[in-house]
């Protein structure tokens, strides 16, 4: 495997520097990932060219515009291991499509007193949208507690399901922790209780190969931003039959078959789901972000980032003081969060800002975790395909400053 993808030139924010000529180290990936070229392109084409409304006109460009945004779902359908696109919703983002799981299939199929069961390491996305739902229907939430290792007790899984949830959404790979967690077991486990399965996969996308089909997950979320792609643009999976049984999530042009002033009937899978416009050039660029991975290859984006992961592992183990959470580099995908004695995250992130290297600071949209763990806040530095063993250097380095700004 080669040391390096050599994929830097494609990304032209890499060429920016910061903060008195220091060159850009953005290890701030498990935020938001930075676009090739290639995305910011399509992106750029669809408006320059083709920038017509979808699925409406029957003029050239209206029809062009449609080909290329059924042509992404098609593409991306493919890239997740999907065989119907029809499956696969457009969205704004993963915090969506869990919003859009709770307020449809949660409101119509979940009743009181059912148990939905979630986990410590979880997003917000995957938190909130459900405490929603209990508030309203006096449902019960419960959590699959977390290892010393930062790994899920599976052993409590089971316990809780003998509470026969209805309801399991748990994340396939945590975005402090960086634990990738057994997801096909779970699904199989969370099935034979009878329960349906929510998989946050923001964090899992855009970094390992995956096939939703063959994990048999019920709904599966994630977003473009993350992957190469832009922003304001995510993607809901879920099976056939389950979407099929769903009321619409909102109102409005493009989700209808037909209205009348007695009352409207809705429009067949995806579209009942995307209401008004959709983000027609976002999900062409997606489309050209997954084009852009899949000529990588999953695998290559999966070992290399294993490779720069062990890599800092072993480089930040050696700083005294410093506290790495979660579990092994086998463990893991490319997300180290870890604490600084003494010296408070955001302290720790301001100052390495100063030096051009970007990570971050705070709780990381996982207040639950971070009480579990005692923590107020931690500090993260998240790989992608365009960083190189440099900027793990180039961290360490930074952080050794840090402590001399304290000492």
């Amino acid at each position: 495997m080669p040391n390096t993808l050599n994929v830097q030139g494609d990304f032209p924010i890499l060429k920016r520097k910061i903060h008195n000529e220091n060159k850009l180290v953005y290890l701030d990936s498990a935020a938001t990932s930075q676009k090739p070229s290639s995305v910011i392109q399509a992106v750029d084409n669809y408006y320059s060219n083709t920038n017509a409304n979808v699925h409406r006109g029957i003029h050239f460009l209206a029809e062009e515009a449609t080909e290329k945004y059924e042509n992404a779902r098609k593409k991306i359908a493919k890239f997740v291991g999907v065989g119907d696109p029809n499956q696969i919703i457009f969205t704004r983002n993963t915090t969506e499509s869990i919003n859009l799981v709770a307020r449809t299939w949660g409101s119509k199929f979940l009743n009181d007193d059912d148990v939905i069961i979630s986990t410590e390491m979880e997003h917000h996305s995957n938190i909130v949208p459900w405490f929603s739902l209990v508030q309203e229907k006096n449902l019960s939430l419960k959590f699959v507690q977390i290892t010393s290792e930062g790994k899920l007790d599976i052993d409590h899984f089971r316990a809780l399901l003998k509470l026969n949830p209805k309801l399991v959404a748990f994340t396939h790979m945590s975005n402090v922790l960086g634990t990738i967690n057994p997801v096909k077991e779970i699904i199989e486990m969370a099935h034979e209780a009878g329960a349906i399965t929510v998989v946050d996969g923001a964090q899992s996308t855009p970094h390992f190969p995956v096939s939703i089909d063959e994990l048999d997950a019920d709904f599966y979320a994630f977003s473009a931003h993350k992957m190469c792609g832009p922003t304001g643009i995510g993607i809901l999976f879920g099976k056939k039959a389950l979407l099929e049984n769903m009321p619409p999530f909102l109102g409005g042009g493009d989700m209808i078959k037909k209205v009348t002033f007695k009352g409207f009937s809705a429009n067949s899978i995806p579209y009942k789901f995307e209401a008004g416009t959709p983000a027609i050039a976002q999900a062409i660029g997606f489309g050209a972000a997954v084009d852009y991975l899949s000529t990588i290859g999953m695998k290559n984006v999966c070992s290399y980032e294993k490779e720069l992961t062990e890599y800092a592992m072993e480089i930040l183990s050696g700083i005294n003081g410093l506290h790495i959470l979660g579990p092994s580099a086998v463990d893991r995908g490319g997300v180290i969060s870890f604490t600084l004695d003494h010296i408070h995250p955001h302290d720790i992130a301001q100052i390495l800002d100063q030096s051009g290297i970007a990570v971050r600071a705070g709780h990381h949209c996982a207040m639950p975790l971070h009480e579990k763990l005692g923590l107020p806040a931690s500090t993260r530095a998240s790989f992608y395909i365009y960083n190189t063993k440099n900027d793990i250097d180039d961290l360490k380095e930074g952080l050794f400053h840090v402590q001399k700004v304290f000492s």
